[in-house]
């Protein structure tokens, strides 16, 4: 991957998490390389020589799924695989967001430009050209157990032939006006090429890329957010020492507690005897262990990402240097699952000690500050109310922390009998990260006016300072009380557009 201004040259070297990122939220041009496009038409010339000697190959001389035991005919080859897309665009519900379905035709493209896909090199310029004129494809967001994201990219196929639907400059028309408006042609199928746009995991990959860079940034304001509630708390920052965690050195506890160590770098927090407490509640003493938790959840999660986006998991596979096409089972997402599993409930726990802390931060006999941090007396409500919306929202996270991937009932006559549910583990972390955006916005918000009311504000550390800074120019102090949510919702959108 070469990346220069506003495009992203697929080249040997396999496209990144940001890659992937940049097409779908920015709208980068996709180049092939010169070498992209000769392994393409290496592992093609291996299909026609299969096709030629009519060797069974599963999708191309055979049925799929259960059909496996049924040859296809000559003169149905390349009608069937007109009829792959059609007969898998079975996807219900609300559509996918525009970001979404272009982050998994990214990735469809990342998937054939690995080489293993077979795909006739027109059909993947002609998924390069959509994107690039921007024709996106209206695919419902139910309907794929995550053994290949078969019905969302039976939507995108079926679209990018010409039937369906797909928006254009923001329109949604017929498919075959879309086409038209975006000056693109139907996509020019041979045989295996229909199957090739549906057997890949494009959509939980794609949703994958944007929910890493949606939880990296989120992660460095998660800690900003914590510092400040610190640093209002008067909190005892041993929690952070070194050689107490060298002692047991769990995953990412001692780069969490650097990162916090240099954000309250400068405060006066680290003075003898400024701390309130010997040992403080656990949502404030454990904050490394949890948070480097979370940390080393999304770094497996962010390798786990980078594998599937780098390699070709279509079945079968096309090995161009030895002539071979191989069935097996590469398109299991069960390590990708487990990983995107195990992120969804390690940000349950920090929101859970998020919500905890701004709670406590709240509390009079707690924090010895005002209660619910009203600066004009007890007849104003200052944040009492939100704490409502703080326990909503750490309960839905734990609801969505809980695990869906366990394999579903099988299906295609009992062959397709394990599944990773994938699309929707992702699409659960998306809610998750969404919500714990939320919280950390509360506890920034919370934060900054305790450290007000504790009259420590000119004392902050170099990051806590910097933070406190940035949410007074979006949120004023709340004196006299106020409709708390709009402040919420404008913190949270520039957390989710900004890098802490």
């Amino acid at each position: 991957m070469n990346k220069g201004g506003n495009i992203v040259s697929l080249t040997d070297t396999p496209p990144t998490i940001n890659d992937i990122a940049a097409i779908a939220r920015h709208d980068a041009r996709i180049v092939l390389a010169p070498a992209v496009e000769d392994r393409i038409v290496s592992a093609r010339a291996v299909v026609d020589r299969y096709l030629e000697a009519d060797r069974p190959v599963y999708g191309l001389t055979t049925g799929l799924g259960a059909g496996v035991d049924t040859r296809l005919a000559t003169d149905d080859l390349i009608a069937f695989q007109l009829r792959v897309p059609q007969a898998r665009a079975v996807g219900v519900g609300a559509n996918l967001p525009r970001e979404i379905v272009r982050a998994m035709m990214a990735a469809r493209v990342a998937g054939m430009a690995a080489g293993g896909s077979g795909v006739s090199l027109p059909v993947l310029q002609g998924l390069v050209a959509a994107l690039n004129a921007g024709f996106h494809p209206v695919v419902p967001s139910l309907g794929s157990i995550g053994a290949a994201d078969l019905a969302p990219l039976a939507h995108m196929g079926r679209a990018l032939l010409g039937d369906g639907e797909a928006e254009v400059d923001g329109v949604v028309m017929p498919a075959s006006e879309a086409l038209i408006k975006a000056g693109l042609e139907p996509l020019p199928f041979a045989p295996k090429d229909g199957h090739v746009l549906v057997v890949a995991n494009s959509l939980s990959v794609g949703r994958a890329c944007l929910c890493i860079e949606d939880i990296e940034r989120l992660f460095g304001w998660s800690l900003a957010a914590l510092a400040l509630n610190f640093e209002a708390f008067r909190a005892n920052v041993s929690a952070f020492d070194d050689r107490a965690l060298a002692a047991r050195p769990a995953f990412g506890q001692r780069e969490a507690a650097a990162r916090l160590r240099d954000l309250l770098s400068g405060s006066s927090l680290l003075l003898d005897g400024a701390a309130r407490r010997l040992q403080d509640p656990l949502s404030y003493r454990c904050a490394p262990q949890v948070w480097g938790a979370l940390s080393h959840a999304i770094g497996e999660a962010r390798d786990i990402t980078e594998i599937e986006i780098a390699s070709s998991g279509d079945n079968p596979v096309v090995l161009a240097d030895e002539g071979l096409i191989l069935s097996h089972g590469n398109f299991d997402m069960t390590a990708f699952v487990l990983a995107w599993e195990r992120l969804g409930q390690a940000m349950a726990h920090c929101a859970a000690a998020t919500a905890y802390r701004t709670m406590k931060i709240m509390s009079a006999a707690m924090s010895e500050l005002p209660r619910f941090l009203t600066s004009l007396g007890q007849s104003r409500n200052g944040f009492a109310t939100v704490q409502k919306t703080v326990s909503a929202l750490e309960a839905e996270i734990r609801h969505f922390a809980m695990p869906i991937s366990l394999t579903p009932i099988p299906v295609a006559d009992g062959i397709e009998d394990q599944a990773s549910m994938a699309p929707s583990v992702l699409a659960k972390t998306e809610a998750i990260i969404e919500r714990l955006r939320y919280l950390v916005a509360i506890e920034l918000i919370v934060s900054a006016q305790a450290v007000e009311l504790r009259g420590v504000d000119g004392e902050l550390g170099t990051g806590t300072g910097q933070a406190y800074r940035q949410v007074r120019n979006l949120i004023s102090p709340l004196g006299e009380d106020r409709a708390q949510g709009p402040d919420v919702e404008n913190l949270a959108a520039f957390i989710a557009n900004n890098s802490a």
